[in-house]
């Protein structure tokens, strides 16, 4: 299997229609009032199964300029009938054509014999569930050439049969397979609040060496009978827990490709770039306290 392929150690945004034009002329002259050009852009390959057309003339234009992540939403690498391969087979074609820096998709289900879902729905963490996950996630990279990242989940609720905690099973599916983690640290922050976890604890339990990139998102807050539910939406700017999350991490686990993720209620491009500078700030401060570490070692 060929190794984990890399993006830069920087910030990108998600690539959204609305922003194609602003976002091809900054990235194109490389420079912006605010400061900050995104190093990267990231698209939900499903996006562009077309075989061609407006989307595919823009997001050639950006492949040109830029790296791009591939954040898959529809291989349903959980289901029991395994990974769907027709989203495989346009996903391989996706990247022949496009080369991208990265490969990615989530600890999910999402379809069924007979059904497919809008939604990317939780898998038991079991011995189970692992060997048959660690088993379509090995299907894909051969078929890919590539290894893979995968993205652990936003939680609602728990499996009364879990066997394992959420970071021994990432872990053991990345020794299994060779693929490596997007780390979600706003998925983190949801999961924690619904289910009464310790989110710097389950930050702490993942292994930095496995991460191959960062998601940075807001959520909306629900307020029930039983209590706040916190669901992940990526509608609103980065939290405040998600922030001081984040450079927790930055701090212990240095410089990584981080993305701001922002797919409902879209805002202006500058509102991402915004967000992305503040990202980037924390990037530029964690290489530099590696740099000073490595000249006091």
């Amino acid at each position: 299997m060929p190794t984990l392929l890399s993006l830069p150690t920087r910030a990108g945004v998600g690539l959204k229609p609305q922003h194609y034009a602003e976002a091809l002329e900054i990235v194109s002259a490389s420079i912006h009032p605010c400061g900050h050009v995104p190093a990267w852009f990231e698209v939900h390959p499903q996006n562009y199964f077309g075989a061609g057309g407006p989307p595919h003339r823009w997001l050639g234009a950006f492949a040109e300029r830029a790296p791009l992540s591939f954040h898959s939403v529809g291989l349903s690498l959980g289901s029991v009938d395994g990974v769907n391969l027709h989203e495989l087979e346009q996903l391989a074609a996706l990247c022949e054509r496009y080369a991208p820096a990265m490969v990615s998709d989530h600890l999910s289900w999402s379809g069924s014999a007979s059904n497919r879902y809008p939604d990317l729905l939780p898998v038991p963490y079991t011995q189970e569930a692992l060997d048959h996950f660690a088993a379509q996630v090995a299907r894909v990279q051969d078929r890919l050439g590539r290894t893979i990242l995968i993205e652990n989940p936003s939680r609602y609720l728990a499996f009364a049969g879990d066997e394992m905690f959420e970071a021994q099973f990432l872990h053991a599916l990345c020794a299994r397979t060779g693929c490596g983690l997007l780390l979600d640290i706003n998925n983190i922050a949801v999961s924690a609040g619904n289910l009464g976890l310790d989110a710097a604890a389950m930050l702490d339990a993942i292994d930095p060496a496995l991460v191959g990139e960062v998601h940075l998102a807001g959520h909306a807050c629900e307020d029930h009978a039983h209590g706040r539910m916190l669901i992940d939406d990526h509608g609103s700017p980065v939290s405040a827990e998600t922030w001081r999350l984040f450079e927790h991490f930055a701090q212990a686990a240095g410089p990584r490709p981080v993305l701001i993720e922002w797919d409902t209620d879209v805002p202006d491009f500058d509102v991402l770039l915004g967000e992305a500078a503040r990202a980037e700030a924390i990037i530029t401060a964690s290489a530099a306290r590696q740099e000073r570490s490595h000249a006091l070692a």
